[in-house]
């Protein structure tokens, strides 16, 4: 019996050691490269975002690459990359367009998607082993492409699962801080074009976040059974 298990035991060991080097490796890279925000007003929209959850501040950072992002550290903190704030620079994106992707990243750390993820990631490094040797008895030189592609899809699932869930949480965040979501969802008509189009060509089904018009109707949709609720 544990003969039998070796292998699915093997894998969680190895994804859990990956996971460890991965968050070592993302704590010394965003350590190395990034520093705390001075932006007036930005800091004043983070400062309505903390009193809307009772905080004493929100302290934001920027990670000095030139990719339009946001993210949240393994640690719970919030970072706008440098590619983003110079966006906000050429007046491409505005403040409040800003403050709703803090918002979401906040989402992301109060609803335990970090941890969840890499729980994910075990499980999909688990799933991608256990079906890599069933299929190559059958299907030799393929087995291990079509455990891949079948394990890449469910992660990104459960990926597409957390965006919407961070989404919903920056929306009664906003919300609460009376910035309200019109620049959350005026910022996802812009997406695509700030940070060129990638992912466009993927299948949906192997995308790691949802497509823009499905998380702005995601959002109206919130909004309206809020609306009726209250």
């Amino acid at each position: 019996m544990l003969l039998k298990l070796a292998p699915f035991l093997l894998a969680i060991g190895y994804a859990l050691l990956m996971l460890r080097f991965s968050v070592w490796q993302t704590k010394r890279t965003l350590d190395a490269r990034s520093k705390p925000l001075v932006d007036a007003e930005i800091s004043a929209l983070a400062a309505r975002l903390a009193r809307a959850l009772d905080l004493e501040a929100i302290k934001v950072h920027v990670f000095e690459i030139d990719a339009v992002n946001g993210l949240a550290a393994p640690d719970g903190r919030i970072f706008l990359t440098r590619g983003f704030l110079a966006a906000r620079a050429r007046g491409e994106v505005t403040s409040e367009e800003l403050a709703s992707v803090i918002a979401h990243e906040l989402g992301h750390v109060a609803l335990g998607h970090l941890r969840r993820r890499m729980i994910d990631f075990t499980g999909q490094n688990a799933v991608f082993v256990v079906l890599s040797a069933v299929l190559n008895r059958f299907l030799p030189f393929i087995g291990i492409w079509i455990a891949n592609l079948i394990s890449t899809a469910l992660m990104a699932r459960l990926s597409r699962r957390d965006e919407f869930e961070a989404d919903a949480y920056a929306s009664a965040l906003l919300l609460k801080a009376g910035i309200g979501t019109a620049p959350q969802k005026s910022l996802f008509r812009k997406l695509e074009a700030l940070t060129g189009g990638r992912g466009g060509e993927i299948p949906v089904w192997l995308r790691s976040h949802p497509h823009a018009p499905e998380r702005i109707a995601a959002i109206e949709a919130n909004e309206a059974r809020w609306t009726a609720v209250s």
